[in-house]
């Protein structure tokens, strides 16, 4: 059986006597799911070399060492796919992606999405990991997205986003001219009865807030930076409906009624592009922050912008 790179963890004095499942959830904390995992693999808990029941007592010294088997995503057909790697390393990847890629395979799309691409890419490095998002991207909008190569670094960074703790910041291009310079949309979401597909502002509907600030106005549009509190599906997108001003080349969102449609000024997509993802590494220990340059499309998008 193979395994990933432990994790470790030499008890010190002031620890002596901590029982071995305190230091698992307190100091290593792996959370309840991963650890009955760990309970039932061969060389998953050990101290000082040794398999150990979590009930036992550890003391200064001792070298507790937590491993994870290797898992593969077999049921993902592996694709030769570009990527645009923004940072890899033994626990991480972190991907700038494509507009128009779909992350994972579902019902009608099982091939030419980015999983796909992934896992062809670590099988030709002869790597085994499993294809775990941390997070998901529409299939139109681009940008930095996450994703980890164990359970634990899954679990962790989630739970850093369950927290609020990511950061995820968005540019955007927008119809008409934002006339704050800066605000906060909390207004909750959820499905339209009538279109489950379709998100709306709604009184009955699950909290949600986006933040904004407006980093250049054009005549007729305005590209503004945005900040996620919470992630609800589609946010920005119904956020920035619900203010008035839509984002271009939303075919869902955007303007409904022909007369008032404006141009998209060349975007084929909505304009939202994920453009900065921070967090803190979960082995590592420290704040890291991933940047994905603007899209070809919407910096012709702007030019556009300014010709008008």
């Amino acid at each position: 059986m193979s395994y990933y790179k432990p994790l470790e963890y030499i008890v010190p004095a002031e620890e002596d006597g901590f029982m071995l499942r305190t230091i698992l959830q307190k100091r290593l904390m792996i959370s309840r799911k991963l650890l009955s995992r760990l309970k039932m693999t061969e060389q998953g808990i050990t101290v000082n070399g040794e398999r150990k029941y979590i009930d036992i007592k550890v003391k200064a010294g001792d070298q507790v060492a937590v491993r994870m088997v290797e898992e593969t995503s077999d049921d993902i057909l592996p694709q030769p796919i570009p990527l645009d790697i923004v940072y890899e390393d033994e626990e991480l990847l972190v991907l700038n992606k494509p507009a128009g890629r779909i992350v994972h395979p579902t019902h009608g799309h099982y091939t030419e999405t980015l999983a796909n691409g992934v896992v062809y890419y670590w099988q030709q490095k002869g790597a085994n990991y499993r294809f775990r998002p941390i997070h998901r991207l529409d299939q139109e909008t681009s940008g930095t997205l996450a994703i980890a190569k164990n359970p634990y670094v899954h679990q962790q960074i989630s739970e850093q986003m369950q927290a609020h703790e990511l950061k995820k910041e968005y540019v955007a291009l927008v119809h008409g001219c934002l006339s704050s310079d800066e605000g906060t949309v909390d207004a909750p979401i959820d499905r339209d009865p009538e279109q489950p597909h379709v998100r709306i502002v709604t009184e009955s509907g699950y909290r949600a807030v986006t933040h904004y600030r407006v980093e250049r106005r054009f005549r007729e549009a305005t590209l503004v930076r945005l900040w996620l509190e919470t992630g609800r599906t589609h946010q920005i997108r119904v956020h920035m409906k619900h203010l008035g001003h839509p984002l271009i080349g939303d075919k869902m969102y955007g303007l409904t009624t022909l007369d008032d449609v404006p141009p998209d000024h060349g975007m084929a997509r909505h304009a939202l592009h994920a453009v900065t993802l921070g967090l803190t590494h979960p082995i590592r220990k420290e704040w890291m922050e991933f940047h994905a340059p603007l899209p070809d499309d919407m910096q012709q998008c702007i030019e556009q912008l300014l010709d008008h």
